[in-house]
């Protein structure tokens, strides 16, 4: 029978070696900052400790994880300028405070990520993941191709030659060809009129 306090899980222990491997003791496994990245994202607690001497490193190793992730390309989370406030904080009167409020701020972040996802999915009259530009991108370039058919003279004739040679009855296929051309020409300032208005 399960108490109320077993509700929560104990952290996972996580053993670092002095040759710096980390070994997950509930998978009885060698891990990687990776993994114990993803465990984090998943919600998996852990605790990180030194074998040898039994020591608490789960900051040390979860700050590792912080430079590896803000190592990779384009993954930056932290400023330039909150870095160096950070660092400025460090022996200062105030440090104490610091990660109570730094703590505040991320749980209030936290706390309102939902609202701030829907806000960016409906940003923009719900254009997010931006449907409608890749849609009007592919109508751009449909009526820049049509432009060019429209705007090549000496292809077209070449086209209309060839289509000509090939043709029993060549002024059938001119006749064709000009309506087509009429056509194009229609779509071309149909889309100028509706982009204006």
């Amino acid at each position: 029978m399960a108490e109320q306090g077993d509700d929560k899980k104990a952290p996972v222990t996580i053993k670092k070696y002095a040759n710096r491997r980390l070994y997950n003791t509930a998978t009885s496994s060698y891990v990687t900052l990776d993994d114990l990245c993803q465990m984090v994202k998943q919600g998996v607690e852990f605790t990180v400790f030194d074998a040898k001497s039994g020591e608490d490193i789960t900051r040390s190793v979860l700050t590792q994880i912080i430079v590896e992730e803000e190592g990779k390309g384009g993954q930056n989370l932290l400023p330039i300028s909150f870095l160096r406030q950070l660092i400025g904080f460090y022996g200062d009167s105030l440090q104490g405070l610091v990660p109570r409020y730094l703590e505040q701020s991320m749980m209030s972040f936290i706390q309102n990520q939902e609202h701030m996802r829907d806000y960016m999915r409906n940003a923009l009259g719900g254009l997010f993941p931006f449907n409608q530009f890749e849609e009007m991108g592919k109508q751009n370039m449909a009526m820049m191709e049509k432009a060019m058919k429209m705007f090549a003279p000496f292809a077209r004739e070449g086209q209309a030659k060839a289509d000509a040679e090939s043709a029993p009855s060549g002024g059938d296929k001119l006749g064709e060809l000009q309506k087509q051309i009429d056509a194009l020409q229609k779509q071309v300032q149909d889309l100028g009129r509706n982009r204006r208005e």
